[in-house]
């Protein structure tokens, strides 16, 4: 089984701290590695996290804020260093494509690696090549900023037990996935007999913005959401004044979209002690946690058939 996990390379807002560097998050799922905001020193965390750079499949940058973009053209050149073979997918909005250009090129070296562009212009589905379906809307933070929804295909799932209870073995068990049902001593056996289908799961990002509807649907029914909680409640109306989210509205927003865990990220450098955001968080949403550099947070299989 492939590694299922989400990595906090930072989970500080505009400004670092001693604790925490710029955001940047990595998740490992399906043997790929999506590496979301990768702000300046993700190169440099990869390596107190001990995990290798060229896990790194797809890079996703929801705006073009230095917190979120300034480090993807050292991990592009990283990536080239490393003379990865398998491309690296780009996506980010269409507006901000000058600034990708700015990061990609930023410097001299001679690119070797395969870097393909996914500039976005229309919310909606920005990708859906068998290996996941990835969403965006634009959410409200003053410039235009994509939130993400990344779901893995449908999988049929094997009743081993069914299986050989309806003596379905060896090469019979491909052919009853090929045409749907196969007779076996005369008895006619059904895929559906044998297996199920478990749903794909969902992972959410939602970055910089207000308390606003298209971040709600764009989590509904999530397994994880990552989401930004800059500040806590008592300074709501800085959040409001610079276009970000409290902690509690994080948990309104996981709360409203049904999401099964909320992981709370993207905190002002004014917050020494981030245990603040998850304790308001779990006042409306009790599975909340609250993020902190080089944190591992697993996610297993679902339990409908996983």
């Amino acid at each position: 089984m492939s590694v299922r996990d989400l990595t906090i390379l930072g989970c500080s807002s505009q400004q670092p701290t001693r604790e925490r560097n710029h955001g940047a998050y990595l998740l490992r799922w399906n043997d790929e590695g999506l590496l979301f905001d990768p702000g300046e020193g993700t190169q440099r965390q990869f390596i107190f996290a001990g995990i290798a750079p060229t896990c790194v499949t797809r890079i996703l940058v929801s705006h073009f804020h230095g917190d979120h973009c300034l480090g993807v053209g050292s991990m592009l050149m990283r990536l080239n260093l490393d003379k990865i073979p398998h491309p690296v997918e780009c996506y980010f909005p269409e507006s901000g494509k000058k600034y990708f250009h700015r990061l990609r090129y930023g410097t001299i070296y001679h690119e070797t690696i395969n870097v393909i562009e996914h500039p976005i212009a229309d919310e909606g589905i920005a990708c859906n090549d068998g290996k996941f379906l990835i969403e965006t809307a634009y959410l409200d933070h003053g410039v235009e900023n994509l939130g993400w929804r990344i779901t893995e295909p449908d999988r049929r799932k094997f009743d081993k037990e069914k299986l050989k209870e309806f003596g379905v073995q060896g090469l019979l068990v491909k052919e009853l996935e090929l045409k749907g049902h196969i007779t076996i001593n005369g008895r006619e056996v059904l895929l559906d007999d044998v297996s199920h289908i478990r749903k794909g799961d969902v992972f959410v990002y939602i970055s910089d913005t207000r308390l606003c509807q298209k971040a709600i649907d764009l989590a509904k029914g999530a397994k994880v959401l990552l989401c930004e909680s800059t500040y806590l409640q008592e300074h709501e109306e800085l959040a409001k004044k610079h276009q970000h989210l409290t902690a509690s509205h994080a948990a309104m927003i996981a709360k409203e979209a049904g999401a099964e865990q909320l992981i709370l990220t993207h905190f002002s450098a004014r917050y020494l002690n981030s245990r603040l955001f998850e304790e308001e968080a779990r006042m409306i949403f009790p599975n909340a946690h609250a993020a902190e550099d080089l944190k591992v947070f697993p996610i297993p299989l679902s339990k409908n058939g996983g």
